[in-house]
């Protein structure tokens, strides 16, 4: 289906403003027509007197004649005038709101797309598709759109006046249409790559810039402020050339179209002078046919342009479309239960990134209702991947996962995500207020309700020494806080949708002790109301677990308590060794002669 009929669908609830505007464009194109029309009759009442075209309407009188001519003159300009304003309003208007909903709709489908579909593009590529692509439709209903319906317009119109007036003229003012629309429909196919292309190129440049601007510390940290203006440039150097590939086409179309129209004007010029002067040609006619030529062929040589604008929006409107018509591979279930438990469970899971190597290999374990536990491991041992799995990121590549015995796939997805609350390691707060990132899950909180989850975080204090309190903008990514100072924020708005199931993802790996002992406080008086699952790599922070799973290679290999494992002797008691600074028994025995 070609792009124009993918968004007609998509824009079939904005109709009946889509016809309104159509036929705006339309009668201002008519009237705007009208005047060389009338100064045609101008000319025939001098030249024929009482003979004249109006004479055989009813006006024999030359000078009413010319009085009724200034008239109809003045309400042709102002109905014109009147139509120009309508379609200026209503495409305008028109290309807002469609902008805005597209904007809207995409963003809001984008974010309910799996996490493999977000994993395989960048930032700065869906930044470009979000923005720049829909602003480049924005800029077609802007203009290009009642440009192509005014040429249509002219052609008809126009068409119809020489053939009532001198069809043999006619045919010879038409003569260079054929050419021109030939022209423009292969300057159109060979155009489109190139436009394509540009787009390819936006996205490029615009992950370039995401990935310098949000890694901005760390760059100049390192010095490479050079480099990376120089990666910059480079993917700009990319767009620069593919929009020169895309200009040295485009630009070519006008000057040709030029030398195609002017034949027809000139037949119609020479040959139609040849007959007024004949005396078969009415001298008002012969001069309303010139000034036809030149309305009908001039705006002709704008096509190149429209065309150029048209296929951006195209190129621009498919890549938008096409996210749109992705859909999710993860569907959500019925299951609707006035209750969640918290009960978890894993079934011979198995899991693998796309063609990738498995990375979870036949989990079978149970995860309590209120209790707490733990996974340990190093990198990658599949602890983060488990936790993915638990949250529905992805579904196992073979196995089953249960919340309250009820696989993960039947769950309503809307109710599964609200059975959890996530504090991760890489705190994301967003560009806005300390309440605002609050309620990111629960937006009807009221400010005592707020203050509650601050105080269980520990963090209720620092909050109201703030000037502006739970309303201090916090800065982009939470960068005007500390790094506890953000991780307490973001337990506490996990805190406060009040969740069946914590999650900690390596929630205490980067902040200081002070920190971490009061999110330890909190969590162990949280703990007793929820099932809780912590992933970490500092052993002290899960010492007091319930149960406690060690990964390798993502397997299974221990399970218990702190003190059983220790007991043991295994790779878990080797790991708190090493945290704890005891020596490792195998190293003393390498070392004894």
């Amino acid at each position: 289906m070609s792009p124009l009929r993918r968004l007609l669908r998509y824009a079939r609830g904005y109709r009946r403003r889509i016809v309104t505007a159509t036929a705006c464009s339309v009668l201002n194109k008519i009237f705007d027509l009208a005047p060389p029309l009338l100064i045609g009759m101008a000319i025939d009442v001098v030249v024929q007197g009482e003979d004249s075209f109006l004479a055989g309407l009813g006006v024999v009188d030359v000078r009413q004649q010319l009085v009724a001519l200034g008239v109809l003159t003045v309400i042709v300009w102002a109905l014109e005038s009147v139509f120009e304003y309508a379609f200026a309003v209503l495409w305008r208007n028109l290309a807002q709101t469609l902008q805005h909903d597209l904007r809207v709709d995409a963003f809001g489908h984008v974010t309910r797309l799996d996490q493999s579909w977000h994993e395989g593009r960048t930032t700065g590529e869906l930044m470009a598709v979000l923005n720049d692509d829909i602003n480049q439709l924005e800029r077609f209903l802007d203009g290009g759109a009642n440009d192509l319906l005014q040429v249509g317009t002219t052609v008809v119109a126009v068409g119809a006046m020489f053939f009532v007036l001198s069809p043999t003229i006619a045919v010879l003012a038409f003569l260079p249409v054929p050419f021109i629309l030939v022209g423009s429909f292969r300057f159109q196919s060979r155009i489109q790559p190139r436009y394509t292309r540009v787009r390819e190129r936006v996205a490029d440049l615009n992950r370039q810039l995401a990935n310098a601007l949000g890694g901005v510390a760390t760059v100049r940290a390192f010095g490479a402020e050079q480099a990376m203006t120089d990666h910059v440039a480079a993917a700009s150097t990319d767009y620069q050339e593919a929009n020169r590939h895309a200009i040295r086409l485009s630009a070519a179309f006008v000057p040709i179209i030029r030398m195609v129209i002017v034949v027809g004007f000139t037949a119609t010029l020479v040959y139609g002078g040849f007959l007024a002067l004949e005396g078969t040609l009415a001298v008002g006619a012969y001069g309303v046919l010139v000034f036809l030529t030149q309305r009908l062929l001039w705006p002709l040589t704008r096509l190149g342009q429209t065309f150029d604008l048209y296929q951006r929006a195209m190129a621009s409107t498919t890549r938008v479309l096409d996210v749109l018509d992705t859909r999710p591979e993860l569907t959500g279930g019925t299951h609707l239960p006035s209750r969640v438990e918290g009960e978890l469970s894993l079934e011979g899971v198995r899991f693998a990134y796309g063609a990738g190597a498995p990375v979870l290999h036949g989990l079978s374990l149970s995860l309590p209702a209120g209790r707490t536990t733990a996974f340990v491991g190093a990198t990658g041992a599949g602890k983060s991947t488990l936790l993915k799995l638990l949250l529905r990121f992805h579904d196992p590549t073979s196995g089953h996962i249960l919340l309250d015995g009820v696989p993960l796939p039947e769950w309503d997805l809307r109710i599964l995500r609200e059975a959890f609350g996530l504090v991760s390691q890489d705190t994301f707060l967003f560009d806005g207020t300390i309440a605002a990132n609050l309620r990111l899950g629960r937006p009807g909180a009221s400010e005592d309700e707020l203050e509650r989850a601050l105080d269980q975080a520990e963090i209720l204090a620092f909050v109201r020494s703030l000037p502006a309190g739970l309303y201090t903008q916090v800065g982009e990514r939470g960068q005007r806080l500390s790094g506890g100072q953000r991780q307490r924020l973001a337990l506490a708005r996990a805190l406060l949708r009040e969740p069946p199931v914590l999650v900690l993802d390596e929630a205490t790996s980067a902040i200081d002790n002070e920190t971490e002992a009061a999110i330890q406080r909190t969590l162990h008086r949280v703990a007793r109301e929820r099932t809780m699952i912590v992933v970490a790599h500092r052993l002290s922070t899960i010492r007091h677990a319930d149960h406690i799973h060690v990964l390798e290679d993502g397997r299974l290999v221990e399970s218990g308590t702190h003190e059983a494992l220790l007991a043991a002797g295994g790779t878990y008691a080797r790991l708190w060794r090493i945290q704890s600074g005891e020596p490792d028994a195998d190293a003393r025995t390498q070392d004894e002669p």
